[in-house]
């Protein structure tokens, strides 16, 4: 590796006696890989600090790790979206690694295993994982969310044109914060909680890292944020807080049913019986069809299918249960997945169809695109309700 690729690449930060080297790396890169190599055995540090939480670290050391994910639970849990939306975020990261022939995250698991080589301690230096999709989760409005799935989805075209260099073009900072503009400027949200919040919380945790000399492997793209903040005072408890759910979810909650309640009484007060049927008509086909259609593009049993069609009526006027939820179990009952779908689901995460093909995943897509077909036909319903009042 030439001099200035590692000088580049590289920043000598200071707190107080301590010597930190930052490396900003690309997290499917093998020129990456060979700097971490190359300055831990060069530095010969005390600490390794690593891009990394102690769930994401088990992770990495753990081969099996999907296999011990209990599907039941993850839908129990309301925690379906949020998994799917890691799996895809890990599926474009996993396809760009496939393509460049690289293990995504070998950096990481690079640093700890020369750290353990020359006997230097392993500092985890990031947020849980947890916490972090959490906090984001909390923030994004349902307009957020939405388009943050859609985005996800497109991208699975994206990165034929991807070559290597491109890559290595990513550890440039100028680019890097061209990138993070970008998405700055499509969800701001997204990048407050993923990039500057964990900015933060990187800067503490490396400062705060015992030993005199103390390698630090981050993302490239966290490198001006951690430098930002090197001097800042940090409160790595507010940063690991989770929010407290918003208005609009409060709103979709409990008032929203309530409101449709009012219009049916209404309905049939006002109108009389054959109004109050109507409404009726409408609330059920409008709900049960489009939350069915979710689970058919999800390409749920048919007794999945099913299920939707006759739980979303009664769901989507019930605050604690939704169509999504019933769709999604009764499909792991019909098609529990085996150990092999476990087994497979990082290489099946790669492709679409992969998304669709294994069992785990499909349970997801269900419950995702069944909540959201019966979202959909509840603001269809209301209008329709409206209009059969007067």
């Amino acid at each position: 590796m030439e001099i200035s690729e590692k000088k580049k690449n590289t920043d000598r930060l200071s707190v107080g006696e301590k010597e930190i080297i930052l490396l900003g790396t690309a997290h499917v890169s093998k020129e990456s890989v060979e700097l971490v190599k190359r300055v831990i055995e060069e530095e010969k540090p005390d600490t390794v600090c690593v891009e990394l939480c102690e769930s994401r670290y088990q992770a990495i050391r753990q081969k099996d790790q999907w296999q011990n994910t209990d599907i039941v639970k993850v839908i129990r849990e309301k925690k379906a979206f949020l998994l799917l939306s890691n799996l895809m975020l890990s599926s474009f990261q996993r396809r760009i690694a496939s393509k460049l022939e690289v293990k995504p995250g070998q950096e990481m698991l690079t640093a700890m295993e020369k750290a353990e080589e020359y006997g230097a301690q392993i500092h985890l230096a990031d947020r849980d994982i947890r916490a972090t999709l959490s906090r984001t989760w909390r923030k994004m409005s349902f307009w957020d969310k939405m388009k943050f799935l859609f985005q996800m989805l497109l991208s699975f075209g994206d990165i034929g044109d991807i070559s290597e260099e491109d890559i290595e073009k990513m550890k440039q900072q100028d680019v890097l914060e061209a990138l993070l503009a970008d998405v700055g400027k499509s969800l701001p949200v997204l990048k407050h909680i993923l990039i500057d919040e964990r900015d933060e919380y990187l800067a503490a945790r490396i400062r705060s890292a015992p030993g005199q000399k103390i390698v630090a492997v981050v993302g490239a793209g966290h490198v001006p944020g951690i430098k930002k903040n090197w001097e800042k005072d940090i409160d790595l408890k507010k940063l690991e807080e989770i929010p407290p759910k918003g208005t609009l979810a409060f709103i979709l909650k409990w008032v929203l049913p309530l409101l449709i309640l009012f219009i049916f009484v209404a309905g049939f007060f006002f109108g009389g019986a054959k109004t109050g049927a109507d409404m009726a008509v409408f609330w059920i086909a409008a709900n049960g069809i489009l939350a069915g259609l979710g689970a058919v593009i999800a390409l749920a049993h048919p007794l999945t299918i099913l299920s939707a069609v006759l739980a979303a009526p009664l769901t989507s006027l019930n605050p604690m249960m939704a169509a999504g939820w019933v769709s999604g179990l009764t499909e792991a009952f019909l098609r529990r997945p085996k150990v092999k779908d476990f087994e497979n689901l990082t290489e099946d995460i790669v492709s679409v169809r992969g998304f669709w093909r294994n069992k785990v995943t499909r349970i997801l897509l269900v419950v995702v695109f069944t909540n959201l077909g019966s979202s959909a036909g509840t603001f269809i319903a209301i209008p329709l309700m409206m209009k059969a009042l007067h």
